[in-house]
């Protein structure tokens, strides 16, 4: 059965209702801050701020916390709700994605810490460009993922899927330069280590937000489409979902 973002207030138990959207709003809670994090990091690292990074670093703790709360809630619903179909779909869907935004959380957090080390050598060497270009894009995802969850959009989350391919195609190419500019000024090497650690971060943020989407396809429609490649989720309808 297909739900809408209704499906999860039509229970008699008003506790149970309130349980439901309680857990869904500390998820969405949970992904500000982490779209916060990443958002410091990478401002601390473009713009040469070192109480900025020391401040994303030192708040990694928080994200882990919540991650911690939302699931003992969780596993509280599935002890005394014993939720059978959507119900336990969204569960199940929160428990996976809490653990995509610690994820990020901890790739943010590199990217503070690589932001430090950059900070103290006096300069962001190579590769500046494409950090604000992958940035870009994998904020985007993860803002969007989010939003999928929110509205229980399945569209929205199917899109997300798809660009991570193009994410992924930045990163490879952006690699390949900073090789090759090591390769031909040996003084760089350092610093496009750095580099290439943060945006080994990003895209490890882009999977982590193509995951969350795929979260939302499972609660939504429930299939599991994790290992389904894009091409094949091209060939098939996947449905309109009903939103906000």
């Amino acid at each position: 059965m297909d739900i809408t973002s209704d499906t999860h207030s039509q229970h008699i138990s008003q506790q149970y209702n309130q349980d439901l959207e309680t857990i869904k709003t500390q998820l969405m809670a949970m992904g500000g801050l982490v779209e916060k994090q990443l958002q410091e990091a990478l401002a601390a690292l473009l713009e040469g701020d070192s109480q900025l990074a020391i401040r994303v670093r030192d708040n990694d703790t928080s994200v882990n916390d919540m991650q911690l709360k939302i699931d003992e809630e969780c596993v509280r619903i599935l002890a005394r709700r014993q939720p059978a179909a959507s119900d336990l779909r969204l569960v199940i869907a929160v428990i996976r994605a809490t653990n995509d935004l610690e994820r990020m959380g901890d790739e943010a957090n590199k990217i503070a810490r690589n932001a430090l080390d950059l900070i103290e050598s006096g300069r962001i060497p190579q590769g500046s460009v494409e950090i604000r270009h992958i940035s870009e894009h994998v904020r985007s995802m993860l803002r969007d993922s989010l939003t999928a969850f929110a509205r229980f959009d399945t569209e929205l989350a199917l899109k997300v899927v798809q660009e991570d391919a193009s994410v992924d195609s930045e990163y490879t190419t952006a690699m390949r330069s900073l090789a090759t500019f090591m390769m031909e000024d040996s003084r760089s090497i350092g610093g496009v280590l750095s580099v290439m650690t943060v945006l080994r971060a990003l895209e490890r943020i882009g999977d982590h937000a193509d995951n969350l989407a795929e979260h939302v396809i499972y609660l939504v429609k429930g299939r599991d489409i994790r290992h389904t490649s894009v091409e094949e989720l091209d060939r098939e309808d996947l449905g309109r979902s009903d939103k906000r």
